[in-house]
């Protein structure tokens, strides 16, 4: 199955409660729990030092809104990225916050999670 081909409403079903989860799980600092979706590449490129390191220090990280607003989908060869709007409890302004998806061994998985 190939996640370019569900349509966005089906991708959103997918993205909106896995992003939900990371930014859950990293204002609370649980990076095994903010993990467990990783595709198994990304979860081996992903040192649990460095991460814990960021969680510890990095105040957008810890403060991240519960509020995001979608702002797209973009396809290309087997993922989608998902694109939202994040804010911070603390940091005045906005973030791009991007979401990688694919299937892995036929589960949706995140491939690739960041907030600009």
């Amino acid at each position: 199955m190939n996640i370019v081909e569900k349509s966005d409403e089906e991708i959103r079903a997918i993205a909106d409660p896995l992003w939900r989860d990371l930014v859950k799980n990293s204002n609370e600092g649980k990076y095994g729990e903010f993990a467990r979706n990783f595709s198994s590449a990304l979860a081996l490129a992903i040192d649990q030092v460095v991460a814990g390191h960021q969680f510890a220090n990095s105040e957008l990280a810890r403060n991240l809104a519960e509020d995001t607003d979608y702002l797209g989908i973009i396809r290309r060869g087997e993922h989608v990225t998902v694109l939202y709007r994040q804010r911070s409890t603390r940091k005045e302004g906005e973030w791009l916050g991007r979401l990688v998806l694919g299937y892995e061994d036929g589960k949706a998985r995140i491939f690739g999670a960041s907030i600009f």
